[in-house]
């Protein structure tokens, strides 16, 4: 079977084509009805199948070692479970990303019209993995930086951290969300302002354990944000600082800069919360919503967008009913789709052109 690989794996860049004779033939191929064929090893199987969060697609032999089967997607990045005798097994031979609070392998099928991601023709940017000594876990945290191509040390940057969302890491916005190539392309084209993108890690817990969403802001305030002002030549005003996020990322965005005004001047809430969709939170930092002129000098964009088939829609549209009298001025856009990364590829590539224009 001839393969077709991603560049964007998060845990190995090199696909590995198996040892004549040892390993077989496995991978997946893309067909030209956007299915796609896998075709795995498990030669003591009884029964295997692809698992895409309750839509399975069996595999059948092929011979005595291997399965194989055509699993129709859909357009799109695709995370799914390979499931053998019922087990979850992480296939190396298949191109893997980290959702769901684990590896997990995936399939990103073209989506046609959308080759804003395209890596061929235009110049690209670096992305560098940086480690900082946190205050707030009291342990080294990371983060993924991008520069654009054309990125000088003797110039000064507008900075955006933006954020994946419950279950991801600091490499989501990279590997699933494309965008070091989505902004390659958009500052190829005149299309965004220069800028460095931050992704720090959301899911950062202390030592008590637990899992508490109010731990990232405490350390993008405490330290990512002074780590990225000492080690990058960026700009320290709020006009040239952003926020934006998804899902979690994007209640933490709201949480952030409708708090701390004084430091971001643009926002970014994707498929987006902007109250704590977690019972007992509180949502204090909303009372900015109901003095307009402080709102509307605060943020030049303050953007929200989601997709139609999302799952948590009847949410956004009480946050609709809930803005509908506020003196706020918001944008709001939908894109079709669910809550998924096909429809955030396209929320940060609408965004990225609105913001840290004079």
């Amino acid at each position: 079977m001839k393969k077709q690989w991603p560049l964007d794996t998060a845990l190995s860049f090199d696909p590995y084509s198996g040892e004549p004779n040892r390993d077989g033939d496995q991978g997946y191929k893309l067909l030209p009805d956007g299915n796609v064929r896998i075709r795995v090893k498990a030669p003591e199987a009884r029964e295997v199948v692809i698992d895409q969060f309750g839509r399975v697609f069996p595999l059948q032999k092929a011979d005595d070692r291997h399965w194989e089967g055509v699993a129709a997607f859909g357009p799109g990045f695709q995370y799914f479970f390979l499931k053998i005798d019922g087990a979850d097994v992480l296939c190396p031979y298949l191109p893997i990303g980290y959702g769901c609070c684990r590896p997990m392998n995936f399939i990103d099928v073209p989506v046609p019209g959308e080759d804003w991601d395209g890596l061929d023709g235009v110049p690209h940017g670096a992305i560098a993995r940086r480690y900082y000594p946190s205050t707030v876990t009291g342990r080294t945290e990371s983060c993924l930086v991008y520069t654009p191509a054309a990125y000088d040390p003797a110039k000064r940057y507008p900075v955006l951290y933006l954020q994946h969302g419950y279950g991801e890491n600091e490499t989501g916005w990279v590997y699933q969300g494309h965008v070091a190539r989505i902004a390659d392309r958009l500052i190829h084209e005149g299309r965004m302002v220069e800028m460095i993108i931050v992704m720090g890690n959301g899911m950062a817990q202390l030592d008590e354990g637990g899992r508490d969403n109010r731990v990232f802001p405490r350390i993008l305030l405490a330290d990512l944000i002074p780590y990225i002002e000492k080690t990058y030549p960026v700009r320290t005003d709020k006009w040239h600082r952003a926020m934006a996020g998804l899902s979690m990322g994007s209640y933490q965005t709201s949480v952030v800069t409708l708090s701390h005004p004084e430091l971001f001047g643009y926002a970014g809430v994707f498929s987006g919360f902007l109250r704590s969709p977690w019972p007992g939170s509180a949502d204090s930092h909303l009372a900015l919503l109901d003095d307009g002129e402080a709102f509307n000098a605060s943020f030049r964009v303050f953007y929200r967008a989601m997709g139609t088939e999302d799952q948590f829609f009847k949410t956004f549209a009480e946050d609709d009913e809930m803005l509908k009298d506020k003196p706020a001025h918001i944008i709001r856009r939908t894109f079709p789709g669910g809550h998924d990364w096909g429809v955030w590829r396209r929320c940060i590539h609408d965004f990225l052109p609105l913001i840290f224009r004079e």
